[in-house]
């Protein structure tokens, strides 16, 4: 089994790591407008295999070598623009959508029964994007969003409990970028409330500061992050191949679950082997429900702006 990421900058790169030190596949293919690039990182990886104890080959490819991709079973898209600091998610949407309607024309041409998840920013209307380049089933692709920022969120307050972030189960929903909302009746810490254990500052503070970690990220390094991204891919592709069925937050299409109709938002899914095989309908209360309509309406909005 082998699976493709287009783009070796990092965090293709190091989803490419995470995911073979999983070794749950035979082969990653990574690919690169830059071959060289892919090559390198490739190279490094597969250095590592035996000290991480794995067996999965990792080979770099340039972009006109799409035909090595054939029958992936999984395609990730991290390609793209990154954001410069000072920069939004929102203004890289032009420039983006250009190269992932490519990237995604390329890989359907070899692997058309492929599970698509895109990493790109902004990362629900990319994923929006090559949706409506691919034509497939809504089921079959899906984005990286809310994995990745319920670990975000896990984190803090696990540094504000000093505790084990493993003993925290959370759910964020919603837009991957300001407007996402934490869930706090659904987050409890090995079963207690949350609310029992941290003040309404406290959490208010958590909440912004998840909020608001990519962004801290960039102004920090001067490029986005990458560790945690590359975690989050990993184990959503170890949950496909492994068909582990867990429930997971990501940015999935939807039409008429949660009164939502025609956009990519991040929601809980159960995913398994052949893509998201639930959709989760939580029953929101009234201010959630607003708060995930406002979510809905920025997309919308800036896919009309800007598509």
């Amino acid at each position: 089994m082998k699976i493709t990421i287009v783009g070796a900058g990092n965090v293709g790169g190091a989803c490419a790591s995470f995911i073979a030190a999983k070794d749950i596949v035979n082969k990653i293919l990574l690919l690169d407008i830059s071959k060289e690039k892919a090559m390198g990182k490739a190279l490094d990886i597969w250095n590592s295999s035996q000290l991480l104890t794995n067996n999965t080959k990792v080979i770099g490819l340039g972009n006109n070598e799409y035909r090595k991709t054939k029958n992936s079973k999984i395609c990730i898209i991290t390609s793209g623009l990154i954001r410069n600091p000072g920069m939004t998610r929102d203004q890289l949407i032009t420039k983006n959508a250009v190269i992932i309607k490519e990237v995604a024309k390329n890989l359907l041409k070899y692997s058309n029964k492929a599970l698509f998840i895109i990493v790109s920013n902004p990362l629900d209307i990319m994923t929006y994007v090559a949706f409506k380049e691919l034509n497939i089933s809504r089921l079959k692709i899906f984005g990286m969003s809310g994995l990745l920022d319920t670990a975000r969120y896990n984190s803090y307050i696990a540094t504000a409990l000093s505790c084990n972030p493993n003993n925290i189960q959370s759910m964020l929903i919603g837009e991957h970028g300001d407007t996402m909302m934490p869930l706090l009746r659904y987050t409890t810490i090995s079963g207690i409330p949350i609310g029992e254990l941290l003040s309404k500052s406290n959490l208010n503070f958590i909440i912004k500061k998840t909020k608001t970690t990519g962004g801290e990220i960039l102004n920090l390094l001067k490029t986005s992050a990458w560790y945690a991204p590359g975690a989050a891919i990993a184990n959503m592709v170890e949950t496909i191949i492994k068909k582990s069925k867990n429930i997971i937050t990501c940015s999935c299409y939807l039409t008429g679950e949660y009164g939502l109709n025609n956009v990519f938002l991040g929601v809980p899914v159960i995913l398994g082997n052949n893509g998201i095989e639930k959709i989760i309908e939580l029953q929101l209360n009234k201010e959630e429900r607003k708060k995930m309509n406002t979510s809905s309406l920025k997309i919308k909005k800036m896919i009309a702006q800007f598509l």
